[in-house]
């Protein structure tokens, strides 16, 4: 799209992803552009180098950092806003026009859309999704290629000018990028919701305004198109009020007559039919094995999210057996239960993106048999319960907090249950001091946090990247 001699405001420059995106296509395709961001050219320094190196003498940017001025918002004809800022917000109520990087890209995408939410587990879906379809095209079971982008800090306005309309696009969209979507095209041939929990109840206030976000994700679709999701009380919501055609994932065998998948028990495969079957050589109601009994990535919760992606795979039309290499083969992300270290007989994990209590749980769920566990917790608090996690902490055989408002209810709970604990410890190189003192060969550690990273860490990303560091420069 051209937007030459536009003058466009860019809300949020940001470190990772959308902003700076959005500043380097608007430039390449003729804006003029401010850039504003409460930050200061310290911290944004990484990115303004970026926007700075692009080609083009004529690149016209105005930076305001530090603060936001009113005039800014008024006198451009178009403002793209960062997802993380309220949509309250009076800075925007000035303005003429709000987009996003994703509404851009909605409008100007020639490319079949797969889109996935939640609030856990959409990170892994997509990407498992984005590998098995990248994987097809490369074997041609597609016309096209693979591309995967929203928010797993991949802007899809950094691939927008490559696609084709034989591509296909995988999303990952957050419930805040949602609540900027509304009306604005999203009809995704297929939508993916992972489960849902309580999260980001500090903006939101009540879960039923979170989850009314999640429902933009299929909210204009239609019969051409179909909704993957759960078989519990927000998932069959989902999938009784959407236009797409349904797929349920559960635990348990799907009654006859049902579309969908469901896990086996214990160590067995996952397993999908269809009624009726759109895929060449699946027959109405055919039981065919869609998830290995055994992939890379541990735990049931995870192989619920590949059984998910491939259930939308099945009704794009790829074949149920390779579906089942693609995902079995699938490795995992960075950040989330990520095995990246071992040292005198101890594992080590990074499980940054867990920022609820209940992935926290779930990730000790996950080594259930695998040898003793010593988790490492804790981090700022996003006004969340943090029973699943104290519920689950006995599991573990060692308990170590990060400092942080989170942990201060942490602490609390657990006093109250007489479970014990080491900390809070206020940087992860003395967390992971406490944490070998309790670890013992054969077992792991896990870094967990079930907690947001405010205050210590950039992010979560960062908190990642700062734990796996402690860990290979103090233990070799």
């Amino acid at each position: 799209m051209d937007y030459s001699g536009m003058k466009i405001t860019v809300m949020g420059l940001g470190l990772h992803g959308g902003g700076l995106a959005s500043a380097s296509y608007l430039l390449k395709h003729g804006a003029e552009l401010t850039i504003t961001d409460q930050r200061d050219e310290k911290i944004l320094a990484p990115s303004i180098e970026k926007l700075e190196a692009l080609p083009g003498p004529d690149k016209r940017i105005r930076y305001v950092l530090g603060r936001h001025e009113t005039e800014d918002f008024k006198n451009a004809d178009l403002v793209i806003k960062n997802p993380g800022v309220r949509p309250d917000s009076p800075y925007l109520r000035a303005a003429r026009r709000i987009e996003t990087d994703i509404s851009l890209f909605l409008a100007a995408s020639p490319a079949r859309l797969i889109a996935v939410s939640g609030s856990k587990g959409k990170s892994s879906t997509a990407s498992a999704l984005y590998e098995v379809l990248r994987q097809a095209g490369e074997k041609g079971l597609l016309r096209g290629k693979a591309f995967l982008g929203g928010n797993i800090t991949v802007s899809p306005l950094t691939f927008l000018d490559d696609l084709k309309s034989g591509d296909d696009v995988v999303l990952e969209l957050s419930s805040w990028q949602l609540g900027d979507l509304k009306d604005r095209g999203l009809k995704p041939r297929a939508a993916v919701l992972t489960a849902i929990m309580p999260d980001h109840l500090d903006r939101y206030g009540t879960m039923e305004a979170y989850v009314a976000d999640k429902r933009i994700l299929y909210r204009e679709q239609d019969k051409n198109d179909v909704t993957v999701a759960g078989d519990d009380v927000w998932g069959r919501s989902f999938l009784g009020e959407s236009g797409g055609r349904p797929l349920v994932y559960s635990e348990r065998p799907l009654p006859g007559g049902i579309s969908g998948g469901w896990l086996g028990g214990g160590e067995e495969p996952a397993f999908a039919r269809l009624y009726p079957s759109s895929v060449p050589g699946l027959k109405d109601g055919e039981t065919v094995e869609l998830v290995p009994a055994r992939p890379l990535i541990p735990g049931r919760h995870q192989k619920k999210n590949l059984l998910a992606a491939g259930l939308a795979l099945l009704d794009l039309g790829l074949p149920a057996d390779f579906i089942r290499g693609g995902l079995g083969s699938f490795p995992g992300l960075e950040h989330r239960l990520e095995f990246f270290h071992e040292a005198g007989g101890i594992r080590f994990y990074n499980d940054s993106a867990a920022t609820i209590p209940e992935a926290a749980a779930a990730a000790l769920e996950a080594f259930s048999g695998a040898g003793p566990v010593v988790l490492v917790a804790g981090g700022a608090d996003k006004n969340l319960d943090f029973g699943p996690l104290i519920r689950a902490a006995p599991r573990a055989r060692a308990l170590v907090l990060l400092a942080g408002t989170g942990s201060d209810k942490i602490r609390a709970l657990l006093d109250a249950e007489g479970l014990a604990y080491r900390g809070p410890f206020i940087s992860v190189e003395v967390a992971l001091g406490a944490a070998l003192e309790a670890a013992v060969p054969g077992g792991a550690v896990l870094f967990s946090p079930g907690c947001a990273s405010f205050g210590m860490f950039l992010n979560e990303f960062d908190r990642g990247a700062k734990w796996k560091e402690a860990a290979r420069r103090f233990i070799p």
